[in-house]
């Protein structure tokens, strides 16, 4: 983005971007919370994703994905991607479409109506600092993707790895708490590349700018004869599969 437009766009960003997603953060999360209520998680999820594609349209960010033929909207996975931005968030839930259950630090869990309204949709809130209580996190969230027995198609629950925000754009290494969680809930690693949300939203910044957003979607990994042994060799191939697309 040249100097020029990117001047031309600070007024645009702070007296109509910013005011307006504040107060479509906070109707969207109220109206996720009574459709939750009232018609289930499902269709709460409707809700978060017309907040993310307003998102988008408003900043505007456009998205691209490549790699649709990698999955099945009627599956169910454990979503793995890299983390460069805020944006990553409105750009998967809004785009994707699975019914995406983020992993999400607890601190998350305090800002107001946000943090009710993802936990409301089965969001799962990890304390990092606490390795018994993520371990006790986690296995609520395999008990929410099973419904009699059975995990729901389209459902998914998606880590950052890196288990924080890359702040210079490099991938940084990979935590196993994902691969792990797979294993133990029968489910395929979707491994994903998310590239330019840095150029749009870098990390601890209000720089924000348009731009296009790339979501590289690579094909799935059976992790059903994957070992506890094996487990840091498949985290090293799929974070290679990721970096290898940035």
């Amino acid at each position: 983005m040249d100097a020029i437009l990117k001047a031309v766009y600070q007024p645009y960003k702070w007296l109509f971007v910013f005011p307006l997603m504040s107060l479509s953060t906070f109707f969207h999360g109220v109206l996720c919370m009574v459709v939750v209520l009232f018609f289930g998680a499902d269709a709460g999820n409707l809700v978060a994703v017309s907040w993310s594609r307003l998102a988008c349209i408003v900043v505007p960010i456009r998205v691209k994905i490549m790699g649709r033929h990698n999955y099945s909207r009627d599956k169910s996975y454990v979503v793995v991607a890299n983390h460069q931005s805020m944006v990553d968030i409105p750009v998967i839930h809004g785009w994707l479409g699975l019914r995406i259950k983020w992993v999400m630090k607890k601190e998350l869990k305090k800002i107001p109506v946000f943090g009710p309204a993802c936990q409301s949709l089965g969001c799962i809130y990890v304390d990092r600092a606490d390795s018994g209580a993520a371990l006790k996190s986690m296995d609520e969230a395999k008990n929410r993707l099973f419904f009699r027995g059975k995990i729901t198609g389209g459902a998914a629950v998606l880590f950052f790895p890196e288990g924080t925000r890359s702040r210079d754009g490099r991938l940084l290494a990979f935590k196993k708490g994902a691969f792990r969680f797979a294993m133990d809930a029968g489910l395929p690693i979707l491994p994903i590349t998310i590239r330019n949300s840095r150029q749009i939203l870098p990390s601890d910044s209000l720089n924000l700018s348009p731009g296009e957003v790339e979501i590289v979607v690579h094909p799935a990994v059976d992790l059903s004869c994957c070992t506890v042994e094996v487990l840091d060799e498949t985290v090293s191939q799929v974070r290679c599969t990721i970096e290898h697309a940035l």
